[in-house]
């Protein structure tokens, strides 16, 4: 592959991988495919539509045309508010082969959260799918920065689809080096406020070789399906980078992640490799009482996003026949840097390290724990962001000298196993997406009938983590007419209009105090017990 500006040089535990000096990752993720025979294969399936690895070409040549003709700049960003389409992979690598820097967006955010990164990205250009008009054109309104161009990708006489047919095919790659920023990814943080974290060109290589091709064996002949979406670091990983970079086929679809949905695009469509979340998992098994589709295509299943208890992995195996690879990674890290693999699986643990990846384990005190002792998890690896925009102190904070602090509590066992323990702070993750307690108690709040609110983590029956609510009303009168359920029901409304689908709290408990100091901050970790 050294023709296109990588090489690899395998390795006793990691290949080396190795990139020119003059560097643009569109090249070895588009270009390569039609210079080795691979442009009549198809790159993209969806339940409407068929893309080649040579239109996938053309239509990223276009979109970079499309986008400096618009007057972005060399390292100006575009936000990218877009559907799982082929339309994502248009604008993020026509993006990068130009030069500039795409930003794909949480598509499940509210207004607020889009305002304030317009305003914190300082975006040049957003685009965006119609189906989120509701959230972004309020947002845009409500920004004080105001990008200079702003298209739908369909439905107008002059949206992204339209305008892209018009724009020339030839494009040649703007080079800056494998260290040169590339794209960003927001990811939310403990004080609920996005952050961008800013990726290099070289981070989607490393990820896409190290876990993709060593770590869970991908190959040309696989068909990918992530139910995890392309803005999520790790359907971005699972749904576009790991296809491209063996020249597989990436199955893509708009819709909601459900088991009807994804059964019914494992029957049509029989990908080789499925990837899901805890959550999905588990409704997955629900349905599986009831339902026998026909997974036999699949030959691995990997989960990530938060940790995947035992009892799925197990119940799943009985179910299927199939083995859930579990791992862990990170907004900032890519995508999975521990991981189990198919002739190498812990039930409950995260798995081992993945090759080109290292890890240290500290105790309260920075030093390194012993095995079987928890403490907070730092890794390093050459796919790690490399700052926050805009962000020095949380920039100083979690990346040091090379090292990633994940903010997780984890322990390691003697034959090298990690397990997760535990954020080491208050954060949540819900269906695989990090979500700030805060901003569910900002909104519980805003109720009329709310005085004080405190969000933690609570295990649903499948061992999840779901946000439970402790709640302090202005007058308990409000709950005798009929035990709060109500008064619960209008609470859920609440936080449902106002905040991402899956930040409502799953529990409300309505309270007469809440645990706090003597400096009176809340004290969450005895709502947790």
């Amino acid at each position: 592959m050294d023709k296109f500006g990588v090489t690899i040089r395998p390795g006793k535990e990691a290949s080396d991988v190795v990139l020119a000096e003059a560097f643009n990752v569109a090249v070895p993720f588009i270009d390569r495919h039609l210079a080795e025979g691979r442009g009549a294969k198809i790159a993209i399936r969806t339940v409407r539509e068929e893309i080649s690895y040579a239109q996938l070409a053309v239509n990223v040549n276009r979109a970079g045309n499309l986008l400096l003709g618009l007057g972005l700049k060399r390292g100006e960003r575009v936000l990218m508010v877009v559907k799982d389409c082929p339309a994502f992979f248009y604008v993020f690598w026509g993006a990068i082969k130009a030069g500039i820097v795409p930003v794909p967006l949480n598509t499940l955010l509210r207004s607020a959260d889009y305002a304030y990164i317009i305003d914190n990205s300082a975006c040049a250009a957003l685009i965006y799918s119609p189906e989120y008009a509701p959230e972004i054109e309020p947002a845009l309104q409500q920004s004080p920065h105001k990008p200079r161009s702003v298209l739908r990708t369909e439905g107008t006489a002059d949206s992204f689809d339209a305008v892209l047919a018009k724009a020339s095919s030839d494009l040649q790659p703007v080079m800056s080096t494998p260290e040169s920023d590339c794209f960003w990814l927001y990811s939310s943080g403990s004080t609920g406020r996005p952050k961008g974290a800013v990726h290099l060109q070289r981070d989607m290589v490393f990820t896409s070789q190290h876990y993709g091709v060593e770590t869970l064996g991908a190959r040309e002949s696989d068909v990918f399906f992530s139910a995890a979406k392309l803005f999520f670091a790790y359907g971005h990983g699972n749904a576009m980078t790991f296809p491209l970079w063996v020249g597989g086929t990436a199955i893509l679809s708009d819709e909601r992640p459900a088991p009807p949905m994804t059964f019914g695009l494992i029957e049509k469509f029989r990908p080789t490799l499925y990837f899901g979340v805890p959550t999905l998992y588990a409704a997955q098994l629900q349905a599986l009482e009831t339902s026998k589709p026909d997974l036999s295509s699949v030959r691995a299943c990997v989960s990530a996003g938060e940790a995947l208890p035992a009892d799925i992995f197990r119940r799943w195996k009985e179910k299927t026949g199939l083995t859930i690879l579990d791992g862990i990674g990170s907004t900032e890290a890519l995508h999975i840097f521990i991981s189990n693999r198919l002739d190498d699986v812990k039930p409950g643990a995260s798995g081992r390290m993945v090759p080109g990846y290292e890890a240290r384990i500290l105790d309260e005190h920075g030093e390194q724990a012993p095995d079987d002792e928890p403490g907070k998890l730092w890794i390093k690896g050459n796919s790690t962001a490399k700052y926050y925009w805009n962000n020095p102190a949380k920039t100083a904070e979690t990346m040091v000298e090379g090292w990633l602090n994940t903010g997780d509590t984890y322990s390691r066992d003697g034959q090298g196993y990690y397990t997760y323990g535990g954020r080491s702070d208050d954060m949540l993750k819900v269906g695989g997406i990090w979500c700030s307690p805060f901003e569910i108690e900002a909104r519980l709040i805003e109720h009329a009938s709310v005085l004080e609110a405190a969000i933690v983590g609570r295990a649903d029956s499948d061992g999840l983590i779901k946000p439970e609510a402790h709640i302090v009303l202005k007058d308990v009168a409000t709950i005798e007419s009929d035990d709060g359920a109500g008064l619960r029901r209008a609470l859920l409304e609440h936080c449902r209009s106002g905040l991402a689908p899956y930040k409502y709290p799953r529990w409300i408990n309505f309270v007469g105090e809440l645990p706090k100091t003597a400096t009176g901050k809340i004290q969450r970790f005895r709502l947790r017990q």
